[in-house]
């Protein structure tokens, strides 16, 4: 098998999907933090709950739409260089 080519938007859309998935999972790691120093009862962890709430917010569509972005240019530069040079070959049984 070859592939000779990659469906710009499909690839697009489902990295954006994954990326928006391992930037939701970054932002539970940065709430987490946040609420370890928000329990110390310091002001800097009020700020580090706070940003921990925002970072779930944020991270996750920024993570979708620079991942939507690269997986278009990726699959776009994909298909000029396939053209090229003939693809991936992929064996399979």
């Amino acid at each position: 098998m070859v592939i000779k080519r990659i469906n710009v938007l499909k690839l697009a859309i489902f990295q954006g999907a994954m990326m928006a998935a391992f930037g939701l999972l970054g932002g539970v790691f940065i709430l987490l933090f946040g609420s370890m120093f928000a329990r110390m009862g310091a002001d800097a962890g009020a700020a580090g709950m706070i940003g921990g709430v925002g970072a779930i917010i944020f991270l996750p569509i920024l993570y979708g739409i620079f991942g939507f972005i690269a997986g278009a240019i990726g699959a776009f530069v994909y298909n000029l260089v396939a053209g090229v040079v003939g693809g991936i070959e992929i064996e399979v049984e």
